[in-house]
């Protein structure tokens, strides 16, 4: 997360900066008293939800990063803080609690600084990518392994990326890039082709064994921090195919990496995860999913331009529009689907 210029302008949680920022002055001087006043909150660039992030700063530089949600909550109906302690149990490496206040709506969280997986590898000499994306998916397989041997009460075992929750992102699609962004004109024939298309990619992928997924598993959802490779954004974990955070971080809709680079991580993985399954069997999974995921992507940044009148992913779609053209072309069963989206999405043709 990045510095921002405070402002006036109404988020999507229908408060001003102004007014978030003087919501979590209140936070530090119950806490603090007087020595609130020696505190910098300097607002953060956030992602794609309605959450705020602010960054606090003292004397002795800084103190946390408090995300502010747009409501009060539950501690022990909190997603993020039962998905947080999952992954701490595992082994990985996910920011500390250092205070919250459920009445606000905030957490302050451990800052662990502005160096997102994505920024380190633009500064890092291409020949130490591959020892970043093993470290990155080394943890990944941690996850699925320690998360299938241990108890799976947590809410997130209890829903999955099934043929609804699949098949409605990739509407969601249609419903935000294809139509809202594009500004496509479908037809009935194109809506029946598209329909049974996504209804039998996404049953495809939904029939597949289930893994707990980070859900949102990419270069800007980790961060370099005291030399290891930390996770965020995870409070939307749920049940998935094993190739589905891997489709998430290997066909990045932020980082460019070239296909002999994505085969041999993707291998990789499969040795240390998947022994088991063939190689054949696992490259189509992979590609497979990563159509999904990358179509999925779409939808959100045609959102976030449309909708949320956020531009900032934009620059982003034609790198995951190539990379969900590659493999459209890869499956033949994907025809229907691929001419259809190409007639109204040119760069997929």
């Amino acid at each position: 997360m990045t510095a921002s210029t405070t402002s006036s302008k109404v988020r999507g949680d229908g408060r001003s900066d102004a007014e978030a920022e003087a919501l979590l002055r209140e936070h530090l001087e119950e806490r603090l008293g007087a020595g609130a006043g020696r505190l910098q909150v300097v607002p953060l660039f956030g992602d794609a939800s309605t959450r705020r992030y602010f960054r606090i700063l003292g004397g002795g530089g800084r103190t946390g990063v408090v995300a502010l949600y747009p409501e009060p909550f539950d501690p022990e109906k909190m997603p993020f803080l039962e998905v947080r302690a999952l992954l701490e149990g595992y082994g990985l490496f996910v920011p500390k609690i250092l205070d919250l206040d459920a009445a606000r709506g905030l957490l302050v969280l451990e800052d662990l600084g502005d160096r997102t997986l994505q920024e380190v590898l633009r500064e890092a000499d291409p020949g130490d990518w591959a020892g970043l994306y093993r470290e990155a998916l080394g943890q990944l397989a941690r996850l699925q392994h320690e998360s299938a041997a241990g108890p799976q009460r947590a809410s997130c075992f209890q829903i999955a990326f099934d043929i609804e929750k699949l098949s409605w992102e990739l509407h969601y699609f249609l419903k935000h890039f294809v139509e809202g962004l594009r500004g496509a004109d479908l037809t009935a024939e194109d809506r029946s082709t598209l329909a049974e298309a996504i209804h039998r990619l996404c049953a495809e992928i939904a029939g597949w064994p289930r893994v707990l997924c980070h859900r949102d598993f990419h270069s800007r959802n980790l961060m370099q921090h005291a030399g290891k490779l930390h996770w965020i954004d995870f409070q939307d974990a749920r049940l998935g195919p094993a190739t589905y955070d891997l489709a998430s971080i290997l066909r990045d809709s932020y980082v460019d990496l070239e296909d002999d680079f994505v085969a041999e991580r993707a291998e990789e993985f499969r040795q240390r995860a998947l022994p088991g399954e063939s190689r054949e069997v696992f490259r189509q999974r992979f590609e497979l999913t990563c159509v999904q995921r990358n179509l999925k992507a779409l939808g959100t940044f045609g959102y976030m331009a449309t909708v949320r009148e956020n531009p900032v992913y934009l620059q982003y779609v034609p790198r995951t529009l190539a990379s969900a053209r590659h493999n459209l072309l890869r499956h033949p069963e994907l025809a229907g689907l691929h001419r259809t989206l190409a007639r109204h999405v040119l760069e997929l043709a």
